[in-house]
């Protein structure tokens, strides 16, 4: 039972903060500079903007996903469509809350250049962008664009998801285009927001705690492995392996380092004229793996 209360905090903790993230994106870069993110809450941004700022963007957000994601609830995934839910809902009225601070928004058009809509646009993006990636590290999912393809998949198993994304946003792309008065300038902007968006999802999904796995062919495993240890400070591998082409015996030592330490491994390396070496990146180190 304490298991599951852990569980269930941690969850909520984790879509609540995503929510807020996402908020601050929105609320302070996004909304008050004429440009759209991409997917459902692009097309609820674009909205906004047609009815002239008249309507709250929060309500706006909710009518557009809230329906998506209690059919997530009911078809798809019950957990996983309540936190969906719980981290709209965080991210819709996050931005009220703010207003409610009295706090304002960062608006380019009131510093007396256009330029500096490329700020807002990389804000947005950095800022949403790790917003998104952490309800994707931790359930899978990050808003509507994935719980329509969901639900596409779970109706059509032969639907790609990747180029339903890819058709919503884009879809926004187009729109916006047309709606702020067929000016490249938001349209640019969109674009650029997705962009950097994704890039910080990537890098934050593909992890922090990532490395160099060097494989290293010696004659000297004792020796070699030695160094690394008091010079690099990790931990090494032996394999005992066979030259196909000469059919000796060889031994391969694995470590994994630091990209810092790059060059001290090689300048390691070449002190063994005889040793061949090889390396790769690795994404994601657990375990007991110091910088």
């Amino acid at each position: 039972m304490r298991e599951k209360i852990k569980e269930v905090t941690v969850d909520l903790s984790v879509a609540v903060a995503a929510g807020l993230i996402v908020a601050v994106a929105y609320f302070f870069f996004q909304n008050s500079n004429g440009f759209a993110p991409g997917g459902v809450g692009g097309l609820a941004t674009i909205t906004y903007y047609l009815l002239g700022y008249r309507v709250s963007w929060a309500w706006l957000m909710m009518a557009f996903n809230l329906p998506i994601f209690a059919l997530v609830t009911i078809f798809v995934n019950r957990k996983l469509g309540a936190y969906l839910i719980v981290y709209m809902l965080t991210q819709s009225f996050g931005t009220e809350l703010f207003d409610l601070f009295g706090w304002q928004p960062y608006c380019a058009a009131n510093n007396g250049t256009d330029f500096e809509i490329v700020f807002a646009c990389i804000a947005t993006g950095v800022i949403s962008g790790f917003g998104f990636s952490l309800m994707l590290r931790h359930f899978g999912a990050s808003g509507g664009t994935y719980a329509i393809s969901a639900l596409l998949k779970k109706w059509h198993p032969a639907t790609n998801v990747a180029y339903v994304s890819f058709l919503l946003d884009a879809s926004v792309v187009a729109v916006a285009f047309f709606v702020y008065g067929m000016n490249v300038v938001p349209v640019m902007c969109t674009l650029l927001n997705l962009f950097i968006a994704a890039l910080v999802v990537d890098y934050v999904l593909a992890g922090v705690r990532n490395g160099y796995r060097f494989e290293i062919i010696t004659d000297k495993p004792e020796e070699l492995a030695q160094v690394l240890i008091d010079e690099l400070k990790h931990g090494v591998t032996e394999m005992r392996v066979v030259g196909m082409y000469s059919h000796a015996e060889r031994y391969m030592l694995m470590c994994i380092i630091r990209k810092k330490q790059i060059g001290q491994m090689m300048k390691i390396i070449k002190r063994y004229p005889g040793t061949f070496a090889n390396f790769s990146k690795v994404n994601e180190v657990f375990g007991r793996f110091k910088p």
